[in-house]
C-alpha cells in the first residue's frame, strides 16, 4: 500500500485546511494510507509552505517525493516564474499553487521541467481532488534511478574521446543553435549552503539543465551527456560527455566507465530511458531529449517524474509501438520529446523545422 503524510500549516490556515483534508480523504478512499511525518519509508510528502519562508521537509531516504503546496493572494503574471523559486527553495518534486488573487480560487501544478498547468474546479466540486489525485499518484508509485557505480577503467584510447564523442559535441552546438537549450536554473542562488549540500547528496544535482543526448558505441554502451552540464560544450570526457556501460537492477544504479585521473560528473538522470531503449533497439544508434514539441506525435498518458523506471518504461513501450523505432519520435506528457535515430545526423535531419519550442500543458 502506497503512504503519505502532510506537513506544514495545513490544519489552521483557511486556504489549506479544505484542501488538505479533501485531498486526504481522497487519498485515503483510494487505497493509500496516512503515516505520521516521522516515517523513514514514506513515499508522498505533502510539505504546506508559506510563499514567503518556505521550509522544506527534510528526507529520510531517496524513494520519498515532496509536493509543495503554497498559496497565493497576490495576482502574478507568470505563476511559473513566481511559483518556481519556492518550489526550489523547499526542495520539492513538484508544486501545487493555489492562486487566489481573482474572484474564482485556482490550482495550478508547477514542476521542476518548468511546466505549468492548470487543473479544473477549486475545494468542494465534483471531480477537483480526483484532478489532483490523478496528478499525485504517480509521484507516490514512481521508482527513481538517480545513483551511479564510478569504474575507473575507461581506456586510454578514449581519454580525449573518439569520432562519437565528437558528433556529440556538434550536436549539442546545432541544440544551442536551435535555441532548444534552456538556461540552468540558478538552484544554487535560490539555497542556502546547507540545503544545497544536502539536496547534493541526496540526489546528485549539481544545478537544473534540461535535454541531454547519447550515441551508442557498441553493443549496449553508449555515449552520453552528464547531468547539469552545459550542452552547448561538451569536451572534457568523464565530466561532460560519460559512457554508460551497463544498469544495476538491484541497487538500482547506472553503471558508468570513467578516466581514472578524472573526478566524474553524475549521469543524466534520463539514463536509465536510453538504457532501455539502446537494449531493446539494437538499430538504434543516437538518442535526443529536448523540451519542445512536434504535431501529430505520440505520447506517453501519464506524467511521471524524470529519472524513474516508470517513465523509462513508458518511453521504451510507446517506441516499441512506432513502424520504425530505430527513428521514433515519443511525447513525454507535458515535458518534452525523446527521438531515436540511425545516428545524431538523422535525428537533426528529421526534425530541422518541425519543432516547436513550447511544450503543451494539461
Amino acid at each position: 500500500m502506497s503512504t503519505f503524510t502532510m506537513v506544514g500549516d495545513w490544519e489552521t490556515n483557511p486556504t489549506f485546511k479544505p484542501f488538505s483534508s479533501g485531498i486526504r480523504q481522497y487519498m485515503v478512499q483510494n487505497g493509500f494510507r496516512y503515516v505520521p511525518d516521522t516515517d523513514p519509508d514514506v513515499q508522498l510528502v505533502l510539505n504546506f509552505v508559506d510563499p514567503r519562508d518556505p521550509r522544506h521537509f527534510r528526507r529520510k531516504g531517496k524513494g520519498t517525493f515532496v509536493v509543495t503546496v503554497t498559496e497565493n493572494d497576490q495576482p502574478a503574471e507568470s505563476v511559473l516564474h513566481t511559483g518556481y523559486p519556492i518550489l526550489i527553495r523547499s526542495l520539492g518534486n513538484m508544486m501545487i499553487y493555489l492562486d487566489r488573487s481573482t474572484g474564482t480560487p485556482r490550482t495550478y501544478f508547477v514542476t521542476l521541467e518548468q511546466g505549468c498547468y492548470e487543473i479544473p474546479g477549486e475545494p468542494g466540486d465534483a471531480g477537483y481532488f480526483r484532478h489532483v489525485f490523478n496528478r499525485l499518484q504517480p509521484l507516490a508509485t514512481s521508482q527513481l534511478v538517480i545513483d551511479n557505480t564510478f569504474s575507473p577503467d575507461l581506456p586510454e584510447s578514449l581519454w580525449e574521446g573518439d569520432e562519437i564523442t565528437a558528433s556529440i559535441h556538434r550536436a549539442g552546438k546545432k541544440l544551442d543553435q536551435m535555441n532548444l537549450l534552456p538556461a540552468p536554473f540558478p538552484i544554487e542562488e535560490l539555497l542556502p549552503q546547507k540545503d544545497y549540500r544536502h539536496i547534493q547528496r541526496l540526489y546528485g544535482i549539481g544545478g537544473l539543465s534540461y535535454g541531454n543526448l547519447s550515441a551508442r558505441k557498441k553493443d549496449n554502451r553508449f555515449w552520453m551527456s552528464a547531468r547539469g552540464v552545459n550542452k552547448a560544450n561538451l569536451q572534457k570526457i568523464g565530466k561532460d560527455v560519460l559512457l554508460i556501460k551497463g544498469f544495476d537492477a538491484e541497487s538500482p544504479a547506472i553503471e558508468i566507465s570513467v578516466p581514472p585521473h578524472v573526478e566524474p560528473k553524475r549521469a543524466s538522470v534520463d539514463a536509465i530511458e536510453h538504457w532501455m531503449i539502446y537494449s531493446e533497439h539494437p538499430e538504434v544508434g543516437a538518442i535526443v531529449h529536448i523540451h519542445a514539441w512536434m504535431e501529430g506525435i505520440p505520447s506517453t498518458e501519464i506524467n511521471y517524474p524524470c529519472g524513474t523506471v516508470q517513465l523509462a518504461e513508458a518511453v521504451a513501450d510507446q517506441i516499441r509501438k512506432a513502424d520504425d523505432p530505430s527513428r521514433a519520435v515519443v511525447g513525454l506528457k507535458n515535458h518534452g520529446l525523446t527521438i531515436t535515430g540511425r545516428d545524431l545526423d538523422d535525428i537533426f535531419h528529421r526534425i530541422e523545422g518541425r519543432i516547436i519550442p513550447q511544450v503543451p500543458m494539461s
